[in-house]
């Protein structure tokens, strides 16, 4: 009897561990669901306000920004901020301000008599006028040009002038409409099939979208030498950014779905932007671009960039961009005040960044007014980084953000020391803004080597926007020079070359 009392004890003293055992899993289990949870969330709601209409806007409330630092150990709360009364007279509706015409338009006068002077004219004197501006629009029309050559002859030979240099031999457009065709693809952003939609019911002439198709090539062709110029003279200075974007195009060898192709950007703030297309992401096509570059290259955290500079070594050395970096701790601010105070310190070094634009400082004062107040930011942000790390799950999207930063620190400071460099690779991304514009409505590129030329006309085009041209103006001069060019004369011929070129003869 005593020993089956004792077997009953024990079998109770080990149900009880049992059950406190399985309690501890449970409860460890659950708060790992919960926590994976909370971030499935996060990334949800992340992605529902990046492509289903929410705002990017990276801005913070300004109590979030009033958070400090101290130790981390403990946070203070937002000071309230008490909303200062808005005066009455601001409350009404500014009247919008009309700006003058400009004087380059061409003039219309009506002149509008009244009744009674024109039934008896003699009977008054004009004592004044009034005059009142009116806007209008006359459509675009096209225009047909006929080359008339008289053919002559004497008692020798027969002579006949010879037909000017034209972009496409034995072909319909002038150097107007393969402008128009362009732009409107390029710039303005039209597919081709509505180009010949739009000739066709406003205009009554009928072009075929393979016509049309035919023309850009041409036009791309006659574009490629400037294009040429443009890579060689971009490779050959010592700071670069770089970004690529995805678009997708059509394989004939694989039939019934569209494979995915990259435009690989390469420019200088306030300079040239040349594009390049590949039908891949991996380092060759940066690999192959880059080969005789030399200098500083600014990017975003993509690995085949970090790759290259390893290979290159001290020939290849990269600066980091910190719009990258705030944007993952921007993602994160739902995590936590510490995500509210990183970016507002990042936000400090941007206002650093504003002060020397409206100052138009010199790269000389740019790294000395970094040094003074940009560098001991960051000093603080690279502790308080390192501190919050230890108390964040790894796989949050705090964690992850401070993850990048931290991995790619050395990169992001680097612009500090050199005042030619920017703080981030916004310059390179805003670029990129109309292929991403063109793609939502022509949705891919018809062929692999279409791919290259759109690239060719994207520098071209993009180049303009950079110096401040009319893209239109520069590609109707460039068409009719071009046939008649001789390769020498290509340089002078480059958006850059081109600007320069008009400002010089403004200022004559």
């Amino acid at each position: 009897m005593d020993a089956t009392l004792a077997n009953q004890i024990t079998s109770l003293d080990e149900a009880r561990a049992l059950i406190t055992q399985l309690r501890t899993d449970f409860q460890q289990s659950l708060t790992t669901l919960q926590a994976e949870n909370k971030l499935l969330r996060q990334k949800l709601e992340l992605f529902l306000k990046r492509y289903f209409g929410g705002t990017k806007n990276e801005s913070l409330d300004p109590k979030q920004l009033e958070l400090l630092l101290a130790g981390l150990a403990a946070l203070t709360a937002p000071t309230p901020v008490v909303a200062k009364p808005t005066p009455a007279r601001a409350t009404l509706a500014a009247r919008p301000v009309r700006q003058p015409l400009p004087a380059h338009l061409e003039t219309e006068r009506v002149v509008l008599e009244p009744v009674e002077v024109q039934q008896q004219p003699a009977g008054w004197r004009k004592l004044g006028e009034e005059v009142t501006e009116e806007l209008d629009w006359k459509p675009a029309k096209f225009i047909k040009r006929l080359y008339i050559r008289p053919k002559y002859a004497n008692a020798e030979r027969i002579v006949i002038a010879p037909l000017p240099a034209r972009l496409i031999e034995k072909g319909l457009p002038g150097a107007g409409l393969l402008t128009q065709v362009i732009v409107g693809k390029y710039e303005d952003h039209l597919p081709l099939y509505r180009q010949e939609r739009i000739y066709r019911e406003r205009h009554g002439v009928n072009l075929s979208r393979q016509t049309l198709c035919g023309w850009v090539e041409a036009a791309a062709d006659w574009l490629s030498p400037i294009y040429r110029e443009m890579k060689a003279a971009l490779v050959a200075r010592d700071y670069l950014q770089a970004d690529e974007t995805p678009i997708r195009y059509l394989d004939p060898d694989v039939k019934g779905k569209s494979q995915s192709g990259w435009l690989w950007t390469y420019s200088q703030p306030q300079g040239d932007v040349v594009f390049e297309w590949q039908v891949s992401r991996s380092r060759e096509g940066p690999r192959e671009f880059l080969k005789s570059f030399r200098g500083k290259l600014q990017t975003d955290g993509y690995g085949v960039y970090e790759s290259l500079a390893r290979e290159r070594g001290t020939e290849l050395i990269l600066i980091g961009c910190w719009a990258h970096a705030r944007r993952g701790l921007h993602e994160a601010l739902g995590e936590g005040r510490s995500a509210a105070w990183l970016v507002g310190q990042i936000g400090r070094l941007y206002a650093v960044e504003k002060q020397l634009r409206e100052q138009h400082a010199g790269p000389q004062l740019r790294a000395a007014v970094r040094a003074w107040q940009s560098r001991p930011i960051l000093e603080r942000l690279r502790r308080a980084l390192e501190i919050v790390r230890r108390r964040v799950l790894p796989k949050s999207l705090l964690g992850q953000a401070i993850d990048y930063t931290l991995a790619r620190w050395a990169a992001l400071i680097r612009y500090v020391d050199d005042g030619r460099l920017a703080i981030d690779n916004n310059a390179c991304e805003n670029s990129i803004r109309p292929t991403a514009i063109g793609k939502k409505n022509f949705l891919f590129v018809g062929h692999p080597e279409a791919g290259q030329r759109s690239a060719v006309i994207y520098s071209v085009l993009g180049s303009c926007r950079r110096h401040g041209i009319n893209p239109a103006e520069y590609l109707q001069d460039v068409f009719e020079r071009l046939p008649k060019a001789k390769t020498s004369e290509v340089p002078t011929l480059t958006p850059a070359a081109w600007a320069k070129a008009k400002r010089t003869r403004r200022s004559a």
